[in-house]
Formats: structure tokens, sequence, C-alpha cells
């Protein structure tokens, strides 16, 4: 069976009753309105606490919800958030300053009631990782967001930090908890399924390293080799696992981060799943083209990528999507179908690059696989198209398609329905893509589509907001149609 869905950041959604970013219950309506179009799948990006980063990849927990999400009209008026309603992009820390305050107002009116429920303490019973993080957090707050590196050396070892009132990030968590796996049973009644997006590391500044030390190994950091598209590497400064450690302790951290997602999703994206194979790691002080692959030893890569892809598909019923684009080993893809886990597919990177680079035809993609035009950390495909003509005149003419810079509405739509119909199990695109056939759903300026910039710090990263509002989307009947014409 085929799986047809979007791809979208939670952040960038927005309806009458949201305050300025994208929350979990407006995940109900966008839910009605995939099902009355016929998808039946949603892609989200990570949604963990992020701390005062935009960027939901850089995770303060493995475990933790971002407050940012929470549906405040649930609770209680949210009247402070209107001029955050109308704005083209998210303000991010403006939004989560606002809501923090609210919430530290709604908390001192309605915990000393709630922390007297079956349910709260049941849920605080239930949550092993919950303490640590809510100490981690009631910390950072302390310090005025400061890295746990630069607390005082007392505190930089939870077993010596003296006791704490940590109660208001417990109740931030059991509001986010239950409000999102209200999300997931909506889904389920509806026939959609959820997908998650696991994000292979933590941040340094994570509750889990502080934590739990021993299973990172922070002498080094990990990036990506130098490759075709980033001739000098990349460095993204997370600290890389200490597998040892982690298996001596039966993957505990992993299983219960599974444990965690597989409340909120039915399927889960695994970022970087070469990563388990192997690391590009990097020394402090070196640039990221000075690192090296851990393991050393390129025979041990197999086995070690094996051990873990297992392990995560023993630990959680819930199914995994592997993230393996850019330079893969072959023995990845091969691995991967072996146990039954989907690849993914980017219909504008598929080709014969160790031959004459011609493009391979869409009948002769791997079933097990997700097909998709674009991902977050890409150019959106009209974009692309115009920016980056060496790569997409090719393109045209595998499409017997004579080349201009403008992807026409017609052309667009024949792409994204070629991407709808490739052998492979499931076919999710950004919904960004799909708005730009609708000049008034879309934003005039291509740019304003992209989403992430990888390896810089515009700060247009991660504040990217569709145009119109749910609403307007259901309302919207020529949209609804076309993309019924698209998945059919």
């Amino acid at each position: 069976m085929s799986h047809h869905g979007i791809c979208v950041p939670l952040t960038a959604i927005h309806s009458k009753k949201s305050c300025g970013v994208g929350e979990f219950f407006d995940l109900m309506p966008l839910i009605d309105w995939a099902k009355n179009v016929g998808l039946d799948c949603i892609q989200l990006l990570p949604l963990n606490d992020s701390g005062d980063d935009a960027s939901p990849y850089n995770a303060l927990s493995s475990c933790a919800l971002d407050p940012i999400y929470l549906s405040l009209h649930e609770l209680g008026p949210i009247d402070p958030f209107q001029a955050f309603r109308s704005l083209d992009r998210i303000a991010f820390h403006e939004v989560k300053r606002q809501k923090l305050r609210w919430l530290h107002i709604y908390f001192e009116e309605t915990f000393a009631t709630l922390s007297k429920t079956a349910e709260y303490q049941k849920f605080i019973a239930e949550n092993s990782w919950l303490k640590a993080y809510a100490l981690f957090k009631t910390l950072k707050d302390e310090y005025g967001g400061k890295s746990w590196q630069e607390w005082p050396r007392e505190l930089q070892n939870p077993a010596t930090v003296p006791a704490r009132n940590t109660d208001f990030h417990c109740f931030i968590q059991y509001h986010c908890f239950s409000q999102m796996e209200r999300v997931r049973a909506y889904a389920e009644k509806r026939g959609i399924l959820l997908q998650g997006d696991i994000p292979i590391l933590v941040s340094p500044d994570s509750v889990d390293v502080w934590a739990e030390r021993e299973l990172f190994n922070l002498d080094l950091v990990a990036g990506a080799p130098p490759d075709l598209y980033n001739a000098l590497g990349q460095k993204w400064g997370f600290p890389l696992f200490n597998w040892d450690v982690m298996r001596a302790r039966g993957f505990e951290w992993w299983k219960r981060r599974l444990g965690v997602a597989q409340r909120f999703f039915h399927i889960y994206r695994i970022d970087h799943v070469v990563g388990f194979f192997r690391i590009w790691a990097i020394a402090h002080g070196k640039k990221a083209m000075e690192g090296f692959f851990i393991p050393h030893d390129p025979q041990l890569w197999p086995g070690q990528g094996r051990e873990i892809l297992e392990m995560l598909l023993e630990a959680s019923p819930i199914t995994p999507i592997a993230e393996d684009l850019g330079v893969i080993p072959r023995e990845v893809p091969v691995i991967l179908k072996e146990l039954g886990i989907c690849g993914t597919k980017v219909v504008r990177w598929q080709r014969h690059w160790e031959g004459d680079k011609s493009f391979i035809p869409y009948s002769e993609y791997e079933p097990l696989s997700l097909t998709t035009i674009s991902t977050p950390d890409m150019d959106p495909l009209p974009l692309w198209w115009k920016k980056s003509p060496d790569e997409a005149i090719p393109f045209a003419h595998f499409k017997h398609w004579n080349y201009d810079p403008t992807l026409t509405s017609e052309q667009l739509f024949e792409l994204l329905w070629d991407a709808h119909h490739t052998p492979s199990h499931f076919h999710i695109n950004l919904l960004q893509e799909y708005l730009r056939l609708f000049p008034e759903l879309s934003w005039p300026n291509l740019e304003d589509d992209r989403i992430n910039v990888p390896g810089t710090l515009l700060p247009t990263n991660w504040t990217y907001r569709l145009r119109p509002s749910i609403e307007e989307l259901l309302e919207h009947q020529a949209f609804s149609d076309t993309m019924r014409k698209i998945i059919e």
C-alpha cells in the first residue's frame, strides 16, 4: 500500500486561535484537511525543547517537548498574542518569551489543584527522564539560559546540585504530552499517520549530556566530510555517542527516546542514518575537512550500523524511515533493505552518479523508499529550478522540456504528480511545494519558501511561515481539488 503525505514544520502552520506560531491543536484541522484531499500522512520536524534556538534540530532534551507548541487557547484567554498572528515570519523568541510568561501565571493559578490529580501524579511517576530535565531547566532559568558548562562547578554535576523546586517544568511537560497525545488519538480516528523526526544527535548543552555525560564523547564533535555540495565539509558541534557505554547499558537511552516518540507518532524519520554506521568526527579547534571517521576501520561500519538499527526495530513498534542522503557507503542501502527500512529518494538527486550522470527513471525506484522533491534543508523546487540551472537543465532534458528559469505551474503540477506515482511506499513533499501552484497561497518571493540554509546563521532560518492559515486552506476548494488530482 502506498502512503501519501505532506511535510511541514509545526511552527509554520497557524490558525485564528494560535499565538503566532503553530501549535499542537493546529494539527487537528490540518488532519481534517489531509483526510479530505486523500492524504494519509503528515510528517513533522522535531518537536523537542530547543530552548532559545529556533532550530528544532538542536534539542535540549531527547524526550521533552517544546512549550512553544502548547495551544494556550485550551487553557485560558490569550489576548497578549494578537500582534504575532499577522506576521509574515515567525517571531520565535518573542512568542516563546510571552508564552512562558503566560504559563507562569497559569501555573500559579492551577498547579495546586492539578498536582493532586491521579493523572498528573501518574505522569510524574511514569517518566523517568522528567526529574533531571526539570532540574536542568530550572537551573538554566536561574543562570539566564547559560550553558551548563558556565554554571558554578558544583552545579555541573547533577549529583551535587542542592534541592530545587522544579514543579513548573514538570507542569509544562504534563500539558505538552497531554495535548500531543490527544492529537495522535485524533489522527488515528481520522486514519492519518503522524510521522515524527528523531535527530541522531543532541545539543552539547542538553540535559542528556549534563546528566548522562558518560554516554557521550565530548572530546570530539560531529560533522560531515567535504562533498559535492559542501566543499569545506560541515562542523555541527554536536557531541558523539560513546557506543561502548550505550551498548553496555542495553541502549537504554535510545529505547527511552523511542518510548516517548511512540506516544505521539506512528512513523519516525531517522535523521542521518549513516551516522549509526560511521560518523565524521572533528577535534575542537580543527576545521571540518580535518576530521576523520569513527570507527576508523570501514570493515566495522556494517556491523555497527546493523546492530543499532536492529535494536531500534526491536525497541519500538513505530515504523522508521531512514534519511540516507549524501555520500553513503554501499552497504548502507543494502542493510536498510534487508531490515525492511525505507530509504529516501530526492527526485532531483536520483542519478547514475558513477556512470553517465543520467537520471534514474521513476519506474526503477526501490519500492522500499520514500519519494520527495525536496527537504527542509534544500531550496524548494521552483527556487532550485531558477537558482541552479546547471542541475535543472539536465533534469529538464530528462523530462523532455526546454529549460526556462521560471518553472511553470503546469510543470510543477507534473513534477508533484510524478513524485506521488513512483513505486515508493511513501510519497511526502513539503506543503509549500503544493502551495506554490496558487499565487494567493504562496509568498511572492521564492526565497521566502526556504526553511533553512545549513551551515549558516541567517535570521530567516527556521522562521518560515505558511502564507494561508489553516482556515484559509480548508476553504480553498480549488487547492483541495488540485491536491486530489495530484494524488489520484
